[in-house]
């Protein structure tokens, strides 16, 4: 009896997949003390708040899953690469996951970041390849007005916010600095963000807001998805 007791617990804190207060307080200690002594010291307490997030994040895939194709979700690893790094602390303040999209037609993917005073969720297109940067700036110079339409709907805008990201001090090679669309065409991200204080990270709803602000960002993919996959044309580019 005891047994089924503590399962039927463990069942409907998987069930409920809130983030928890000690999660965000590991994280904090672990900025004050992040060197691998204490780390290896507090491992068992690691395991505990690493699978509690895991559960959170996959809890979030399913809801995803109904109202998009989703083909991976991807679970950051705590242990940062310093290699290349100024900063040589070993572990990051942070627990993070991605979902990737299905299939060659939908383009985009969804981000969650969670740490103490400084979590958000982010979403669009970061780094975009070469010639998928040139496909865009191409469709933005013939004409933004989905885009306009897309970006500065009401519910659009009230969840997400501008469009984010760098951009050129002036026009890229080859595009007319006094384009009319000259803001969009000099940007070399897409990236739309939003921000979250721990309270808001803690409440039982979370899951459900961050559902359903990506669930808003489903037009923009859907755009962004048509002018990746299409020549200047309108014509398919996939097999």
């Amino acid at each position: 009896m005891v047994n089924f007791s503590l399962k039927s617990q463990e069942l409907g804190r998987m069930l409920e997949s809130t983030i928890t207060e000690s999660t965000l307080q590991f994280l904090n200690t672990l900025k004050i003390n992040n060197n691998r002594a204490w780390f290896n010291d507090h491992k068992k307490q690691f395991k505990k708040e690493d699978d509690s997030m895991k559960i959170f994040f996959n809890h979030l895939l399913v809801k995803l899953k109904i109202h998009d194709e989703i083909e991976r979700l991807k679970v950051f690893r705590i242990y940062r690469d310093v290699r290349f790094s100024k900063n040589k602390t070993p572990y990051k303040n942070s627990f993070s996951a991605s979902y990737a999209r299905s299939g060659q037609h939908r383009r985009g993917g969804y981000y969650v970041h969670i740490e103490p005073g400084a979590s958000f969720i982010a979403t669009g297109f970061w780094n975009p390849e070469k010639h998928d940067l040139l496909r865009i700036r191409k469709e933005w110079e013939i004409d933004t007005v989905e885009l306009v339409n897309v970006i500065e709907n009401s519910a659009f805008k009230n969840t997400w916010g501008p469009m984010l990201g760098e951009e050129l001090k002036t026009a890229p090679k080859g595009f007319d600095k006094e384009d009319s669309n000259i803001e969009f065409i000099r940007k070399k991200q897409f990236i739309f963000k939003i921000n979250f204080t721990d309270k808001e990270v803690l409440a039982d709803s979370f899951a459900d807001q961050l559902n359903e602000s990506f669930k808003t960002i489903r037009p923009y993919f859907d755009l962004m998805s048509t002018v990746l996959t299409t020549n200047l044309n309108g014509e398919s580019l996939l097999d």
